[in-house]
């Protein structure tokens, strides 16, 4: 393949990848591809194989047009997809500047509410608090779970599990109603939505939500969930602590969950943890009894993950009974956790 300037336009994304790698000398090169994946090198290694002679002014096109699109990315990454806009029409034109900021946010799905992860909760409580229900719960979705929790446990109790049941339960969204909410949340920001329908809410959202929140807030909307909708409240509770989470215990709590857990629960869920979590728990046993488990562990053999995960739910179940019981501390955001 010989490229020359007026192909420079029609080549495809994999060309334009394999002349700038070219381009770059074998040093670079080699550098990318080990952050690439091994379809991706072997697509790549093809392409160039393919590549005969590169006109020069094609070459420096290309170099241009990637040079562009790293700075492009890293005024997003700087101030957004506003701030990238701006800085790049004054460099090189309204139109080239929008062919590739409608290039990264296509390539790099940006969130919407981007700004709004940079924003104090406190500004952004102020503004939403007498929203419709449904509009802050689509907003708070979109947060990071620590500004979601602390906006969730400043609005009226009243309305906290309502919210909470609406994360839970929101499934997809028109990006014409997320463009709205956003632009009324923050004019001055670009609309960055993709013409797709965008995927938010759902368990896992309320539950990072709800991790977020101070305990009495928590124990508010749990409650009010269970009387409105039950099988939602247990399956938010039983995602509230995992397993691994056993490592935010502090070390009477893990005693005392080792005391009540059935041994062989425990070797089982041991023997596929991190071994951050095996020498916590070690840490809280007696010298004998950790090199019986490791023995016993060693020749356990193979096991079923079914068995695993089933094994980490009943110790789940057992630390989330004593915490209820007021016999274990679970840390959670905000301050009514704090021991004195």
């Amino acid at each position: 393949m010989k490229v020359a300037k007026r192909d420079q336009k029609e080549l495809t994304g994999k060309q334009k990848a394999a002349i700038l790698l070219i381009s770059l000398g074998p040093d670079v090169s080699a550098s990318v591809y080990k952050h690439l994946s091994e379809e991706e090198i072997e697509k790549l290694t093809l392409e160039i194989s393919g590549v005969k002679k590169v006109e020069s002014t094609a070459k420096e096109e290309i170099l241009e047009e990637f040079h562009n699109i790293a700075l492009a990315q890293d005024y997003i990454s700087q101030g957004g997809i506003g701030y990238a806009k701006t800085v790049l029409e004054k460099a090189l034109g309204t139109e080239q500047a929008a062919v590739i900021i409608n290039r990264l946010t296509s390539s790099l799905q940006v969130r919407p509410f981007d700004f709004a992860r940079k924003a104090d909760p406190g500004q952004i409580f102020n503004f939403i608090q007498n929203e419709h229900p449904q509009t802050i719960a689509l907003i708070l979705s979109y947060l990071d779970s620590a500004q979601a929790g602390q906006i969730l446990s400043e609005l009226p109790q009243e309305v906290q599990a309502d919210i909470a049941r609406r994360i839970a339960v929101m499934d997809s969204t028109s990006p014409e109603i997320i463009n709205e909410v956003e632009q009324i949340l923050e004019r001055k920001l670009s609309s960055s939505v993709t013409q797709d329908y965008t995927q938010t809410g759902g368990i896992e959202a309320v539950v990072e939500v709800l991790n977020g929140v101070d305990r009495a807030t928590e124990r508010t909307i749990l409650d009010a969930l269970e009387i409105q909708d039950p099988e939602l409240a247990e399956e938010i509770k039983k995602r509230m602590f995992v397993f691994e989470d056993i490592v935010t215990l502090d070390s009477r709590a893990i005693q005392r969950v080792i005391r009540d857990c059935d041994n062989e629960d425990l070797k089982l869920s041991l023997k596929v943890s991190s071994d951050e979590v095996k020498d916590i728990v070690f840490g809280n046993m007696s010298k004998r009894m950790v090199e019986s488990f490791k023995d016993e562990m060693e020749f356990m053999g193979p096991v079923r993950l079914r068995d695993v995960e089933e094994a980490q739910s009943r110790i789940v179940a057992i630390i989330r009974r004593l915490e209820e019981a007021g016999e274990i501390v679970v840390a959670r955001g905000g301050g009514d956790d704090i021991i004195v």
